[in-house]
């Protein structure tokens, strides 16, 4: 499972021109689900990214989590995480999770975050073309992956 992790001041999802999740201060999580992935990789990702301490303190230090900061999650499915351009121009998509496996761990890993996160989870459309807007704050960018349940 990989997950790309913003730091923002706000994000927004959009279907269809029409709003179907969006946050002020938080995350903002792209989440692809592999071949492979399990929902032990789900629970050990969604309780890691709760827990990074990536928003700054009184003194300008990276030492408090969303949970400290009150801040929010908005999780948007895309498994073009797991592109591989390793031949010729065109991505492949091989090593993505099978669609239907893969929107229920997605799933699984909303209501992970939900469960471990004290504000609130917002999220996309899984499957729909989304159009995402935000304002990445710092920029704060993290690239995560979970293998058997093991963040690596």
């Amino acid at each position: 499972m990989r997950a790309v992790i913003q730091r923002v001041t706000r994000a927004e999802v959009k279907v269809d021109g029409e709003s179907v999740g969006k946050i002020g201060g938080g995350l903002l999580v792209l989440m692809g689900a592999g071949a492979d992935d399990t929902e032990a990789d789900c629970e050990k990702l969604a309780d890691k990214i709760v827990k990074l301490r990536i928003f700054s303190d009184e003194n300008d230090k990276t030492n408090l989590s969303v949970n400290d900061v009150h801040g929010d999650i908005l999780a948007v499915s895309q498994f073009t995480l797991y592109a591989d351009c390793s031949h010729g121009n065109r991505p492949s998509f091989i090593n993505a999770g099978e669609p239907k496996r893969a929107e229920q761990l997605y799933e699984y890993f909303k209501a992970q975050l939900a469960a471990k996160l004290e504000g609130n989870v917002q999220a996309g459309i899984f499957g729909a073309d989304m159009k995402v807007d935000l304002l990445n704050d710092g920029p704060f960018t993290i690239i995560m992956e979970c293998i058997g349940g093991k963040i690596v």
